[in-house]
């Protein structure tokens, strides 16, 4: 058994903001890997449970209900009561403000970054050993932090962003077949749309 937690806030008023682009690769990942006569989601771990069945596996998909900066209590819930391995069962779809909009970054350990619903989960977990699925989302400018990661996307990034979560899903289901290892050699090296088209523009532009 797997579990993949995607983070974000509860509450109409943070749907589909930049914090909550975890939230939206879990329903997508419902959508596709979900029976449909038992995808309603029951709330279970402080938070939003569906089972799912990827390459064969049975898989939790999880939205924590209880805010960003207390993930870490809703994905400990759930590690505990099924005995799962946080470093081989145990995957985070997160946003990143360090990337651009449509870029992913896997890894299979590391820091929080600064953000607080991966620091929470090292906290409650006691390490940062197990997989996660950064998803970036631009850096602010000038806008102060708070205000911009529960912003909601901007036509352009929105356009960026479709591809990416359709890709995240991918890498998640990559990630349940295959491991981390793999997922990251394969979905790591992706370019968002804008720098593929930069590349290629240099590539033309060699004399």
């Amino acid at each position: 058994m797997k579990i993949v937690v995607g983070l974000g806030n509860p509450g109409p008023e943070y749907e589909r903001t930049r914090h909550n682009v975890g939230f939206l690769v879990v329903d997508r990942l419902a959508r596709r890997f979900a029976d449909p006569a038992t995808s309603v989601p029951r709330a279970k771990f402080s938070g939003l449970l569906v089972e799912a069945e990827i390459a064969g596996e049975k898989v939790l998909l999880l939205k924590p209900t209880v805010y960003m900066n207390r993930s870490g209590q809703s994905v400990a819930e759930a590690i505990r009561f099924y005995k799962l391995d946080p470093e081989n069962d145990l995957m985070v779809l997160v946003d990143d403000i360090a990337l651009p909009t449509g870029m992913l970054r896997l890894r299979g350990d590391g820091g929080g970054g600064g953000h607080n619903g991966l620091a929470d989960i090292a906290g409650k977990l006691g390490g940062p050993v197990w997989s996660r699925c950064r998803i970036g989302i631009d850096r602010p400018g000038r806008i102060p932090q708070k205000d911009y990661v529960l912003g909601r996307f901007t036509p352009e990034q929105q356009e960026a962003l479709e591809p990416a979560l359709e890709d995240a899903v991918s890498a998640t289901a990559c990630w349940v077949e295959h491991g981390i290892t793999t997922t990251m050699n394969r979905f790591n090296r992706r370019n968002t749309p804008q720098q593929a088209d930069d590349k290629n523009s240099e590539s033309t532009n060699v004399h």
